[in-house]
This record gives structure tokens, sequence and C-alpha cells, in this order.
């Protein structure tokens, strides 16, 4: 039967799991206490990370259904639990190992999907939501703005064409067509 401290454990790391869109394993062999508290502040209010048990967060994964995490738990572990942009974490994280290379970036995890460490540098190339939102924002206006003076531009040739036409009738004196028939008949009487 578990402890219950270790029960507890296991249950705040479950609820981490389950409550986080991502989760990002690394090993922080060789870190210093403040090279630790440095990352901490660097990661903000977007990431939680802390310095875990191996045994008791494999098991908390697998309560909150990720298995993919299994093998990746050795050596000292640390668990960046990511509750905001996962782009802004995982810049975060990266930027702190370029500076302290003791810092690996194991692998994670991201809506329930596994990543390597590889995948999560890729991931921190990417531009923070909030930029891909407004360039999406950006290309569907210039769409629409092009869609629309399209449109506006469809009735203008139209009138534009009819103009000249008629102009073009006018400048011929009208010899071109026909005038329509009248009949100046005056109703028979009987």
């Amino acid at each position: 039967m578990a402890r219950p401290d270790k029960a507890a454990a296991v249950a705040e790391l479950t609820d981490k799991f389950r409550g986080s869109n991502a989760a990002v394993l690394t090993e922080y062999r060789g870190l210093t206490v403040a090279q630790l508290k440095t990352l901490r502040r660097s990661l903000g209010a977007n990431a939680q990370y802390a310095v875990v048990k191996n045994t008791l967060t494999k098991i908390a994964a697998n309560e909150a259904g990720i298995t993919t995490l299994d093998d990746q738990f050795n050596g000292p572990t640390a668990v960046a639990f990511v509750t905001g942009d996962p782009v802004e974490s995982a810049k975060a994280l990266r930027d702190f190992a370029k500076e302290n290379p003791a810092l690996v970036i194991k692998g994670g995890v991201l809506d329930g999907k596994p990543l390597t460490g590889d995948e999560i540098k890729k991931l921190a190339d990417l531009e923070s939501r909030e930029v891909l939102l407004s360039k999406l924002a950006g290309a569907m206006k210039a769409k629409q703005s092009s869609a629309a003076a399209l449109f506006q531009a469809l009735p203008s040739k139209l009138v534009r064409t009819v103009e000249a036409l008629r102009a073009k009738v006018e400048e011929q004196g009208g010899a071109g067509t026909p005038a329509p028939a009248v009949e100046d008949e005056a109703p028979a009487a009987e």
C-alpha cells in the first residue's frame, strides 16, 4: 500500500498533467539552485517548472493517460507544466539551454501528442500564437479587400463598356441602329 504522502504527490502531479496543455521533460544535472530559479523566472506565468521523482511522475503521467513518456523518466528530471502558450515556454527553455548547456530537453507532450526534444526546439522556432493570428487576420483581410475590388470592378467595367458603345453609336449618328417601326395608321371607321 502506498504511503499517503506519495499518493498525494502522485495526485498533485496527475492534476498538473491534466490541467496543462503541454509538459516538457528536462534533465537538470549540473545546474545550480540559482540557475533553476532563473529558469523558473524566465518561464513566467505560462509554466510551472518542478523537480520531480521519476517513479511518482511516471505513475502520475500514466494516470493522466500519457504513456509515451515512460522511457524518458531516467536521471534527474524536471517537468515544465505549460498552461499558457507552449511556444513561449519552448522558447524560454531553448534560450536557457543555449546559455546553460547542462539543461537537456528530453521530450514532452503537447495536447496529448508526444514530442521529442528536437520537435520542442522546432516548436520554439515558431512565432507566438498572437503573431500567427494577426498574420492570418491580415491575410484574410487582404483576400476580402481583393474580392471586394473584384466585385466592384465587374459592374464598373460593364457601365464603362455600355457608355463606350453608346458614345460610339452617337458618334456614328445613330446610322447603325434601325429605328423601331411606328405605325401611324388611324383607326378604321366602320
